[in-house]
């Protein structure tokens, strides 16, 4: 998940476990707390983009840093406070689990496993910014601030944040069901049987899913929102693999094959060859079903890849796009 809702779900934590022995500093410990294993992000300074998009969500946010980093800081901060360490550590064990279960709802991959295994895990529930998600503990996290430490209503602040973030979070589990069940209806009904797929959120809301099917050469893609009635569609996007040829054994290509976990195309573009990874979606893929794709990484020489996890997440987005977006949740695939 993004960084804004790390910190106010640990800070909502923090009030809630010490705020008596810690008062107001109980905020920033459980915000630090629950973005411990994002300090892998440093790694950027010394990796290249490559290597980094496989290193991040890998060892820190690991079962493992969970296992040392969570008695370490217990041990630092009981002396601090006066707190025991067993309160302490189950806190920030607490703390890491809930930060890796969160990007775990995500589809960028979570490496729980490692150093002992490389794979990756996806829930594919959430997408990495979803305002409603968000908005309970960030809400709950200012009236905590602006509050006196002993003024009346923290508890039902931080109880009713994190309470609204739950409600939605069950909400947009149920959501995925409609959709997939609809999503593999689809998929049978065309192929006969029911090719590797898999569904995740499309941009800022747990309402409109997009679908991605393998179909040997290519994939299948279609968007389905939970409001939608009738059937759902698929178009198609051909694979091109056969254009890495003599470059499939570089480390940029292996870390990019490896980062895409089999759901990836190649495409000719004016900036040369360039490597798509399915799993971010398209820009505005429910407008147009040619759109290019959120995650594009260019291969030939010349060309910055380091914003590539944020350059199409935003591309095209202006006031109309977000209200066809809004449209389309609605159940209105062809609202202008």
């Amino acid at each position: 998940m993004d960084t804004l809702t790390h910190l106010t779900v640990g800070a909502c934590l923090g009030e809630a476990a010490f705020s008596r022995r810690m008062g107001k500093q109980a905020l920033i410990w459980g915000a630090i707390a629950q973005n411990l294993p994002d300090i892998d992000t440093v790694s950027s300074v010394w990796l290249s983009t490559s290597a980094g998009l496989v290193a991040h969500r890998g060892l820190t946010h690991s079962l493992l840093f969970l296992m040392v980093v969570a008695p370490a800081m217990a041990w630092y901060l009981r002396r601090l406070y006066g707190v025991s360490f067993w309160p302490l550590c189950l806190f920030f064990a607490g703390q890491i689990a809930l930060h890796d279960f969160l990007d775990l709802c995500n589809s960028y991959g979570t490496g729980l496993l490692e150093p002992f295994s490389h794979a990756r895990f996806s829930l594919n529930l959430l997408y990495v910014a979803d305002p409603l998600f968000t908005v309970g503990p960030l809400v709950a996290t200012i009236v905590l601030i602006w509050k006196r430490k002993t003024a009346d209503g923290r508890k039902a602040a931080w109880m009713t944040g994190l309470s609204v973030t739950l409600v939605y979070f069950g909400i947009v589990v149920a959501g995925k069901q409609v959709a997939n069940s609809a999503a593999e209806e689809a998929l049978r009904r065309s192929d006969g049987s029911l090719p590797d797929y898999f569904l995740t959120p499309t941009p800022f809301n747990g309402f409109l899913w997009y679908a991605v099917a393998d179909a040997g050469d290519g994939y299948r893609i279609g968007y389905r929102s939970v409001f939608d009635k009738g059937g759902m569609s698929f178009g198609y996007r051909p694979r091109h693999a056969e254009l890495l040829k003599g470059i499939e054994d570089t480390e940029e290509v292996r870390n990019l094959r490896r980062f895409a976990r089999g759901y990836f195309t190649v495409e000719k573009q004016k900036e040369g060859l360039e490597f798509n990874v399915l799993r971010f979606g398209q820009i505005r893929g429910w407008e147009n079903p040619d759109a290019p794709f959120t995650f594009h990484f260019y291969l030939s020489p010349g060309y910055s890849n380091e914003l590539v996890m944020q350059r199409g997440r935003f591309s095209g987005w202006n006031q109309t796009a977000v209200i066809r977006l809004i449209n389309r949740i609605a159940g209105h695939p062809s609202s202008p």
